[in-house]
This record gives C-alpha cells, sequence and structure tokens, in this order.
C-alpha cells in the first residue's frame, strides 16, 4: 500500500462527507493499494481528524498512476 500527502492552500473550499465545505491550509491524503483501490481523505494543516472526500470506490486502472493522479487533484482542489 502506497500514501502519498500534500499540504495546499484551498480558498474556495473542498466539500467533504462529513462536514461539508472546508477551506484554508489543507493536506490532502491519497493510498493506492496494490489492485489500485484509492481513498482519499483531507484535513486541516495540524488537525487530527480527516474527512473524506465525496465519492465512492475510486479505482486505478494501474496502481502506477497514483503519484500522477495524487498531484492532479491536489491541483484541482488547489484552483481558485
Amino acid at each position: 500500500m502506497e500514501e502519498k500527502s500534500s499540504i495546499f492552500t484551498a480558498t474556495h473550499g473542498v466539500m467533504t462527507v462529513e462536514v461539508g465545505v472546508i477551506s484554508g491550509e489543507l493536506e490532502l491524503r491519497t493510498t493506492c493499494d496494490d489492485e489500485g483501490a484509492l481513498t482519499l481523505a483531507i484535513t486541516y494543516v495540524g488537525a487530527e481528524e480527516w474527512y473524506t472526500l465525496p465519492g465512492e470506490h475510486y479505482r486505478l486502472h494501474d496502481p502506477r498512476d497514483h503519484e500522477v493522479v495524487h498531484r492532479m487533484l491536489v491541483t484541482v482542489l488547489e484552483r481558485p
């Protein structure tokens, strides 16, 4: 299992399942297993509680694409 984490600033906010929209300095964590199952979680930088991004059953065709997909998600979530 591989985990990636990135810190970014979301000025317009990011929707979460648990608390709705959060914004500010956030950390995105993506985890991908050997079969390509991808999980997405987000938190405020320095916080302990992680939130789920909407959607279910994310799967990569090839687990080697994890890095690229993680960077794309950060870029999209950080957009002004």
